[in-house]
């Protein structure tokens, strides 16, 4: 290690649990870049962060725009994917497997896609933290489809902390947490949603994105953690 200012990259920054990890990170004296593809919300999290990360317009999805991105970034240390998608719930006998798919597409896919174009110029010994989700690890009916998703990139982080050393891969498995990931319910819905889960938890409560952020700067910084999925979900999994 040397007393050098660490560039941690941030995909999906914008808003939420990367937008939580950028202001911790920036906060710890970090240097931050952070990366979304809808410009109204990266010029929101710039002025979040009042100026303390840089802002680059990416869509993670488009495999071109993310070799242009790390192909014109430069040398960094650290990649954090904080890429999500609510799509793939629902009972599976009615579950449309297209929207499954997508689920994929917009999250599975832009994490393998940039942690595979930042390996040129990401530091060789800097690490990796993928955001996987609770889904993958409670059997809960009426999330095949997500859980898959989530699932994956559980399955390929110690695979590729095996292949990729001495760059350390790791992921953080959130639970339930109050982002914008939720929007899709009404308010009121969303809160009774968030009191029955804060009720099954054995924490009594739900997560905050700062929670999860907590987790992504210990993967960070924790130079002997490798090819490790930290489940930071308040004991929900144990509940269910």
């Amino acid at each position: 290690m040397t007393n050098a200012i660490e560039h941690v990259v941030i995909i999906g920054g914008t808003s939420g649990i990367g937008l939580a990890a950028a202001k911790r990170l920036a906060g710890e004296g970090m240097k931050v870049t952070i990366a979304g593809r809808d410009r109204d919300r990266l010029a929101a999290a710039s002025a979040a962060l009042a100026g303390k990360a840089d802002a680059r317009a990416l869509d993670a999805s488009d495999a071109a725009q993310v070799r242009e991105f790390f192909g014109t970034l430069g040398a960094f240390d650290h990649l954090v994917l904080a890429l999500g998608s609510s799509r793939g719930t629902g009972a599976f006998a009615t579950l449309d497997l297209t929207d499954v798919r997508r689920g994929f597409e917009e999250k599975v896919w832009p994490h393998l896609s940039c942690a595979q174009a930042a390996l040129p110029t990401i530091r060789k010994d800097g690490s990796i933290t993928f955001i996987s989700a609770v889904s993958a690890e409670m059997a809960a009916p009426g999330t095949a489809g997500i859980a898959a998703a989530n699932g994956a990139l559980a399955i390929v982080t110690p695979i590729l902390a095996a292949e990729l050393r001495p760059l350390r891969v790791n992921a953080v498995s959130p639970g339930v947490v109050d982002t914008p990931w939720w929007d899709f319910l009404a308010a009121d819905r969303r809160q009774a949603a968030f009191a029955a889960y804060a009720g099954m938890s054995p924490v009594g409560r739900v997560g905050t994105p700062d929670d999860i952020a907590k987790a992504i700067a210990f993967l960070i910084a924790d130079s002997f953690v490798t090819g490790h999925v930290l489940t930071c979900d308040g004991g929900l999994r144990l509940a269910a």
